[in-house]
């Protein structure tokens, strides 16, 4: 029996070397984001995560946030709110949908808006393992802040233009999502087995 040729490379292969790589350019005290570095070419502005969590708890913004907040002519407090916000979602359900073709698409996709400003290339393995852990300490729910505590790299950079064409485009997002928890995939999710798991009956 002739050996089994090489698998292709592809983007469902990023698993095990792209979080060992992420793990690699993290310093071994990081353990979740300090900084978002917000990206539009030649132009970087860094946020401390810090002054995003004060916002979230008191609704004051301070620093570069202060100004951009001011400049933008947004109310704090209601920004505060939304970094507040929490989405709920079955932490089970969700790690199976990562894992599906649908998944692994949308979070190419978002990769190219998040990433870790060092290691763009391991994008979706940092987005994968925030939702997963901050589902898992957030016991089902998720907040945007949540979401930066359980990034796992220090520096999470966030592409400008890339994100301005993703919010036009939201819409139509919108109406594939619906289509997908309308599908059988969608309706029979339950069904899908973790790996190595008995499929049900």
């Amino acid at each position: 029996m002739s050996p089994r040729p090489p698998h292709p490379p592809s983007s469902r292969a990023w698993g095990g070397a792209g979080l060992a790589a992420l793990l690699t350019l993290a310093a071994p005290s990081a353990r979740s984001a300090e900084q978002v570095v917000f990206v539009s070419g030649a132009f970087r502005r860094s946020i401390p995560v810090a002054d995003l969590e004060r916002l979230a708890q008191t609704g004051e913004a301070v620093g570069l946030l202060g100004d951009a907040l001011r400049l933008g002519g947004k109310d704090p407090a209601e920004v505060g709110k939304l970094l507040n916000h929490r989405v709920t979602l079955p932490l089970v359900l969700t790690t199976r949908l990562l894992s599906t073709g649908f998944g692994e698409t949308a979070l190419e996709k978002l990769s190219m808006i998040i990433y870790p400003l060092k290691a763009p290339g391991v994008g979706m393995v940092a987005l994968r393992s925030a939702t997963i852990l901050g589902l898992e300490a957030g016991s089902g729910s998720l907040s945007a802040v949540g979401f930066l505590r359980a990034y796992p790299n220090e520096d999470v950079a966030i592409n400008l233009p890339a994100l301005q064409s993703a919010l036009q485009g939201l819409s139509g997002m919108g109406n594939v999502v619906k289509e997908f928890l309308e599908s059988d995939l969608g309706a029979n999710l339950e069904r899908v087995k973790p790996p190595g798991a008995p499929a049900k009956p």
